[in-house]
């Protein structure tokens, strides 16, 4: 079984360096009073200055090549400085997904033109996109897609909705994957990726609140929204290779670990500072999943800067990550005996709070825990 094959990569000293420039660059941001550490940061983060202050240090882009203004630094520096970020619970959703994923589908397989259209705004913290897969009714099915893209005269109409669409409402621009022939044998079969710009006329972006009130997810409806042949991603019909290909990315990082991690932080500081009894075999429990998780996160990067198309593993990852997050919670609630509230003049409550109810959206982005589990267990069989 190749695709559970995760072998350790180890980081080379420049890759040390970074991350020591990386935490020194953050102290000063929190310091300052420029940034301020919360959990759920790369969904609920939006903060485009400090997007552009990562890319003024070369942060941005860190794996696109320097004719489109990134770094060329590849997938493991590129994991440094966002594990970097997560960990510190620093604001980085404005340029999350553009530099995720969005950036690589362009590199991969945008043309010339699309390429230069985009990537160098994205390295500048300029451009920040959105991700329209998930769709009304059906779950984490993508073969499902039911948005259409209708023929016309230089390009395509669009017709359907979207769901869950983090961030649309700021972004520049959305990849959607799009049903552009008519079902057949194969529901993989006739999709389509398309670049949709934003704000459009044609697009109502329509809010998503959290149980907090916040907004960062939406439901996005294209009414006779035309987008244009050079806005088509890739081949017409192969956007089922495209974005599955896309979502090994989406759901291997770090990100999928360490959401709730700023609140562990805060909740050890606060035990040793209070000097609380604490189940330290719990604890040490806890840690040593977080660490686990970490290596295997890493391996997939590792895989990823090889030009590999780690999928399975990213899926495996994914799950694991997920149950983590939720389970960090629960340990720490525990631990300190101290209630969620919003409203307190104290941070760890605070904290608390922001990650309870920020917890059930943790399986909706990037797959539920049930379609993942289909696919391993797909991988598992085929093998």
């Amino acid at each position: 079984m190749d695709f559970l094959t995760l072998s350790p990569v180890a980081f080379p000293e420049p890759l040390v360096e970074l991350r020591h420039q990386v935490r020194a660059f953050l102290r000063d941001e929190i310091t300052e009073g420029r940034i301020t550490p919360h959990c759920d940061q790369w969904l609920a983060g939006w903060d485009p200055g400090f997007s552009r202050r990562l890319a003024e240090r070369g942060w941005l882009g860190m794996a696109f090549p320097t004719e489109y203004g990134g770094s060329a630094a590849g997938a493991l520096a590129r994991f440094v400085v966002t594990e970097e970020l997560l960990a510190a619970g620093a604001p980085v959703a404005a340029h999350w997904i553009a530099d995720r994923q969005s950036g690589q589908a362009l590199m991969k397989f945008g043309t010339e033109e699309q390429r230069k259209a985009f990537l160098p705004r994205i390295a500048r913290g300029e451009c920040f996109f959105a991700i329209g897969m998930s769709e009304p009714d059906t779950g984490s099915d993508l073969a499902s897609v039911r948005t259409r893209g209708t023929r016309v005269d230089g390009g395509w109409v669009l017709n359907g909705t979207k769901l869950w669409t983090s961030g649309a409402h700021h972004a520049h621009a959305m990849i959607a994957l799009i049903r552009t022939e008519e079902l057949g044998e194969s529901r993989h079969a006739g999709l389509t990726q398309v670049i949709v710009e934003l704000p459009d006329p044609a697009v109502e972006v329509r809010p998503i609140r959290l149980l907090t009130g916040e907004h960062h997810f939406n439901e996005v409806v294209f009414q006779d929204t035309f987008v244009p042949d050079s806005r088509v991603l890739g081949k017409p019909g192969a956007g089922w290779k495209q974005v599955t290909s896309e979502l090994a990315l989406e759901r291997s990082g770090p990100e999928r670990i360490l959401s709730t991690f700023p609140l562990l932080v805060v909740a050890l500081r606060t035990i040793a500072e209070d000097g609380v009894d604490v189940d330290r075999a719990r604890l040490g429990e806890l840690v040593a999943r977080l660490w686990a998780l970490r290596r295997m996160s890493i391996a997939v990067a590792g895989r990823l800067e090889q030009g590999e198309d780690p999928a399975t593993a990213a899926a495996i990852v994914k799950d694991l990550g997920t149950q983590f997050e939720g389970g960090l919670i629960d340990v720490v609630r525990m631990m300190v005996g101290i209630e969620p509230d919003l409203g307190s003049l104290y941070r760890l409550p605070r904290m608390l709070a922001e990650a309870v109810l920020h917890s059930p959206g943790f399986t909706l982005r990037g797959g539920t825990n049930e379609i993942l589990r289909g696919i391993v267990a797909k991988a598992v069989g085929a093998s």
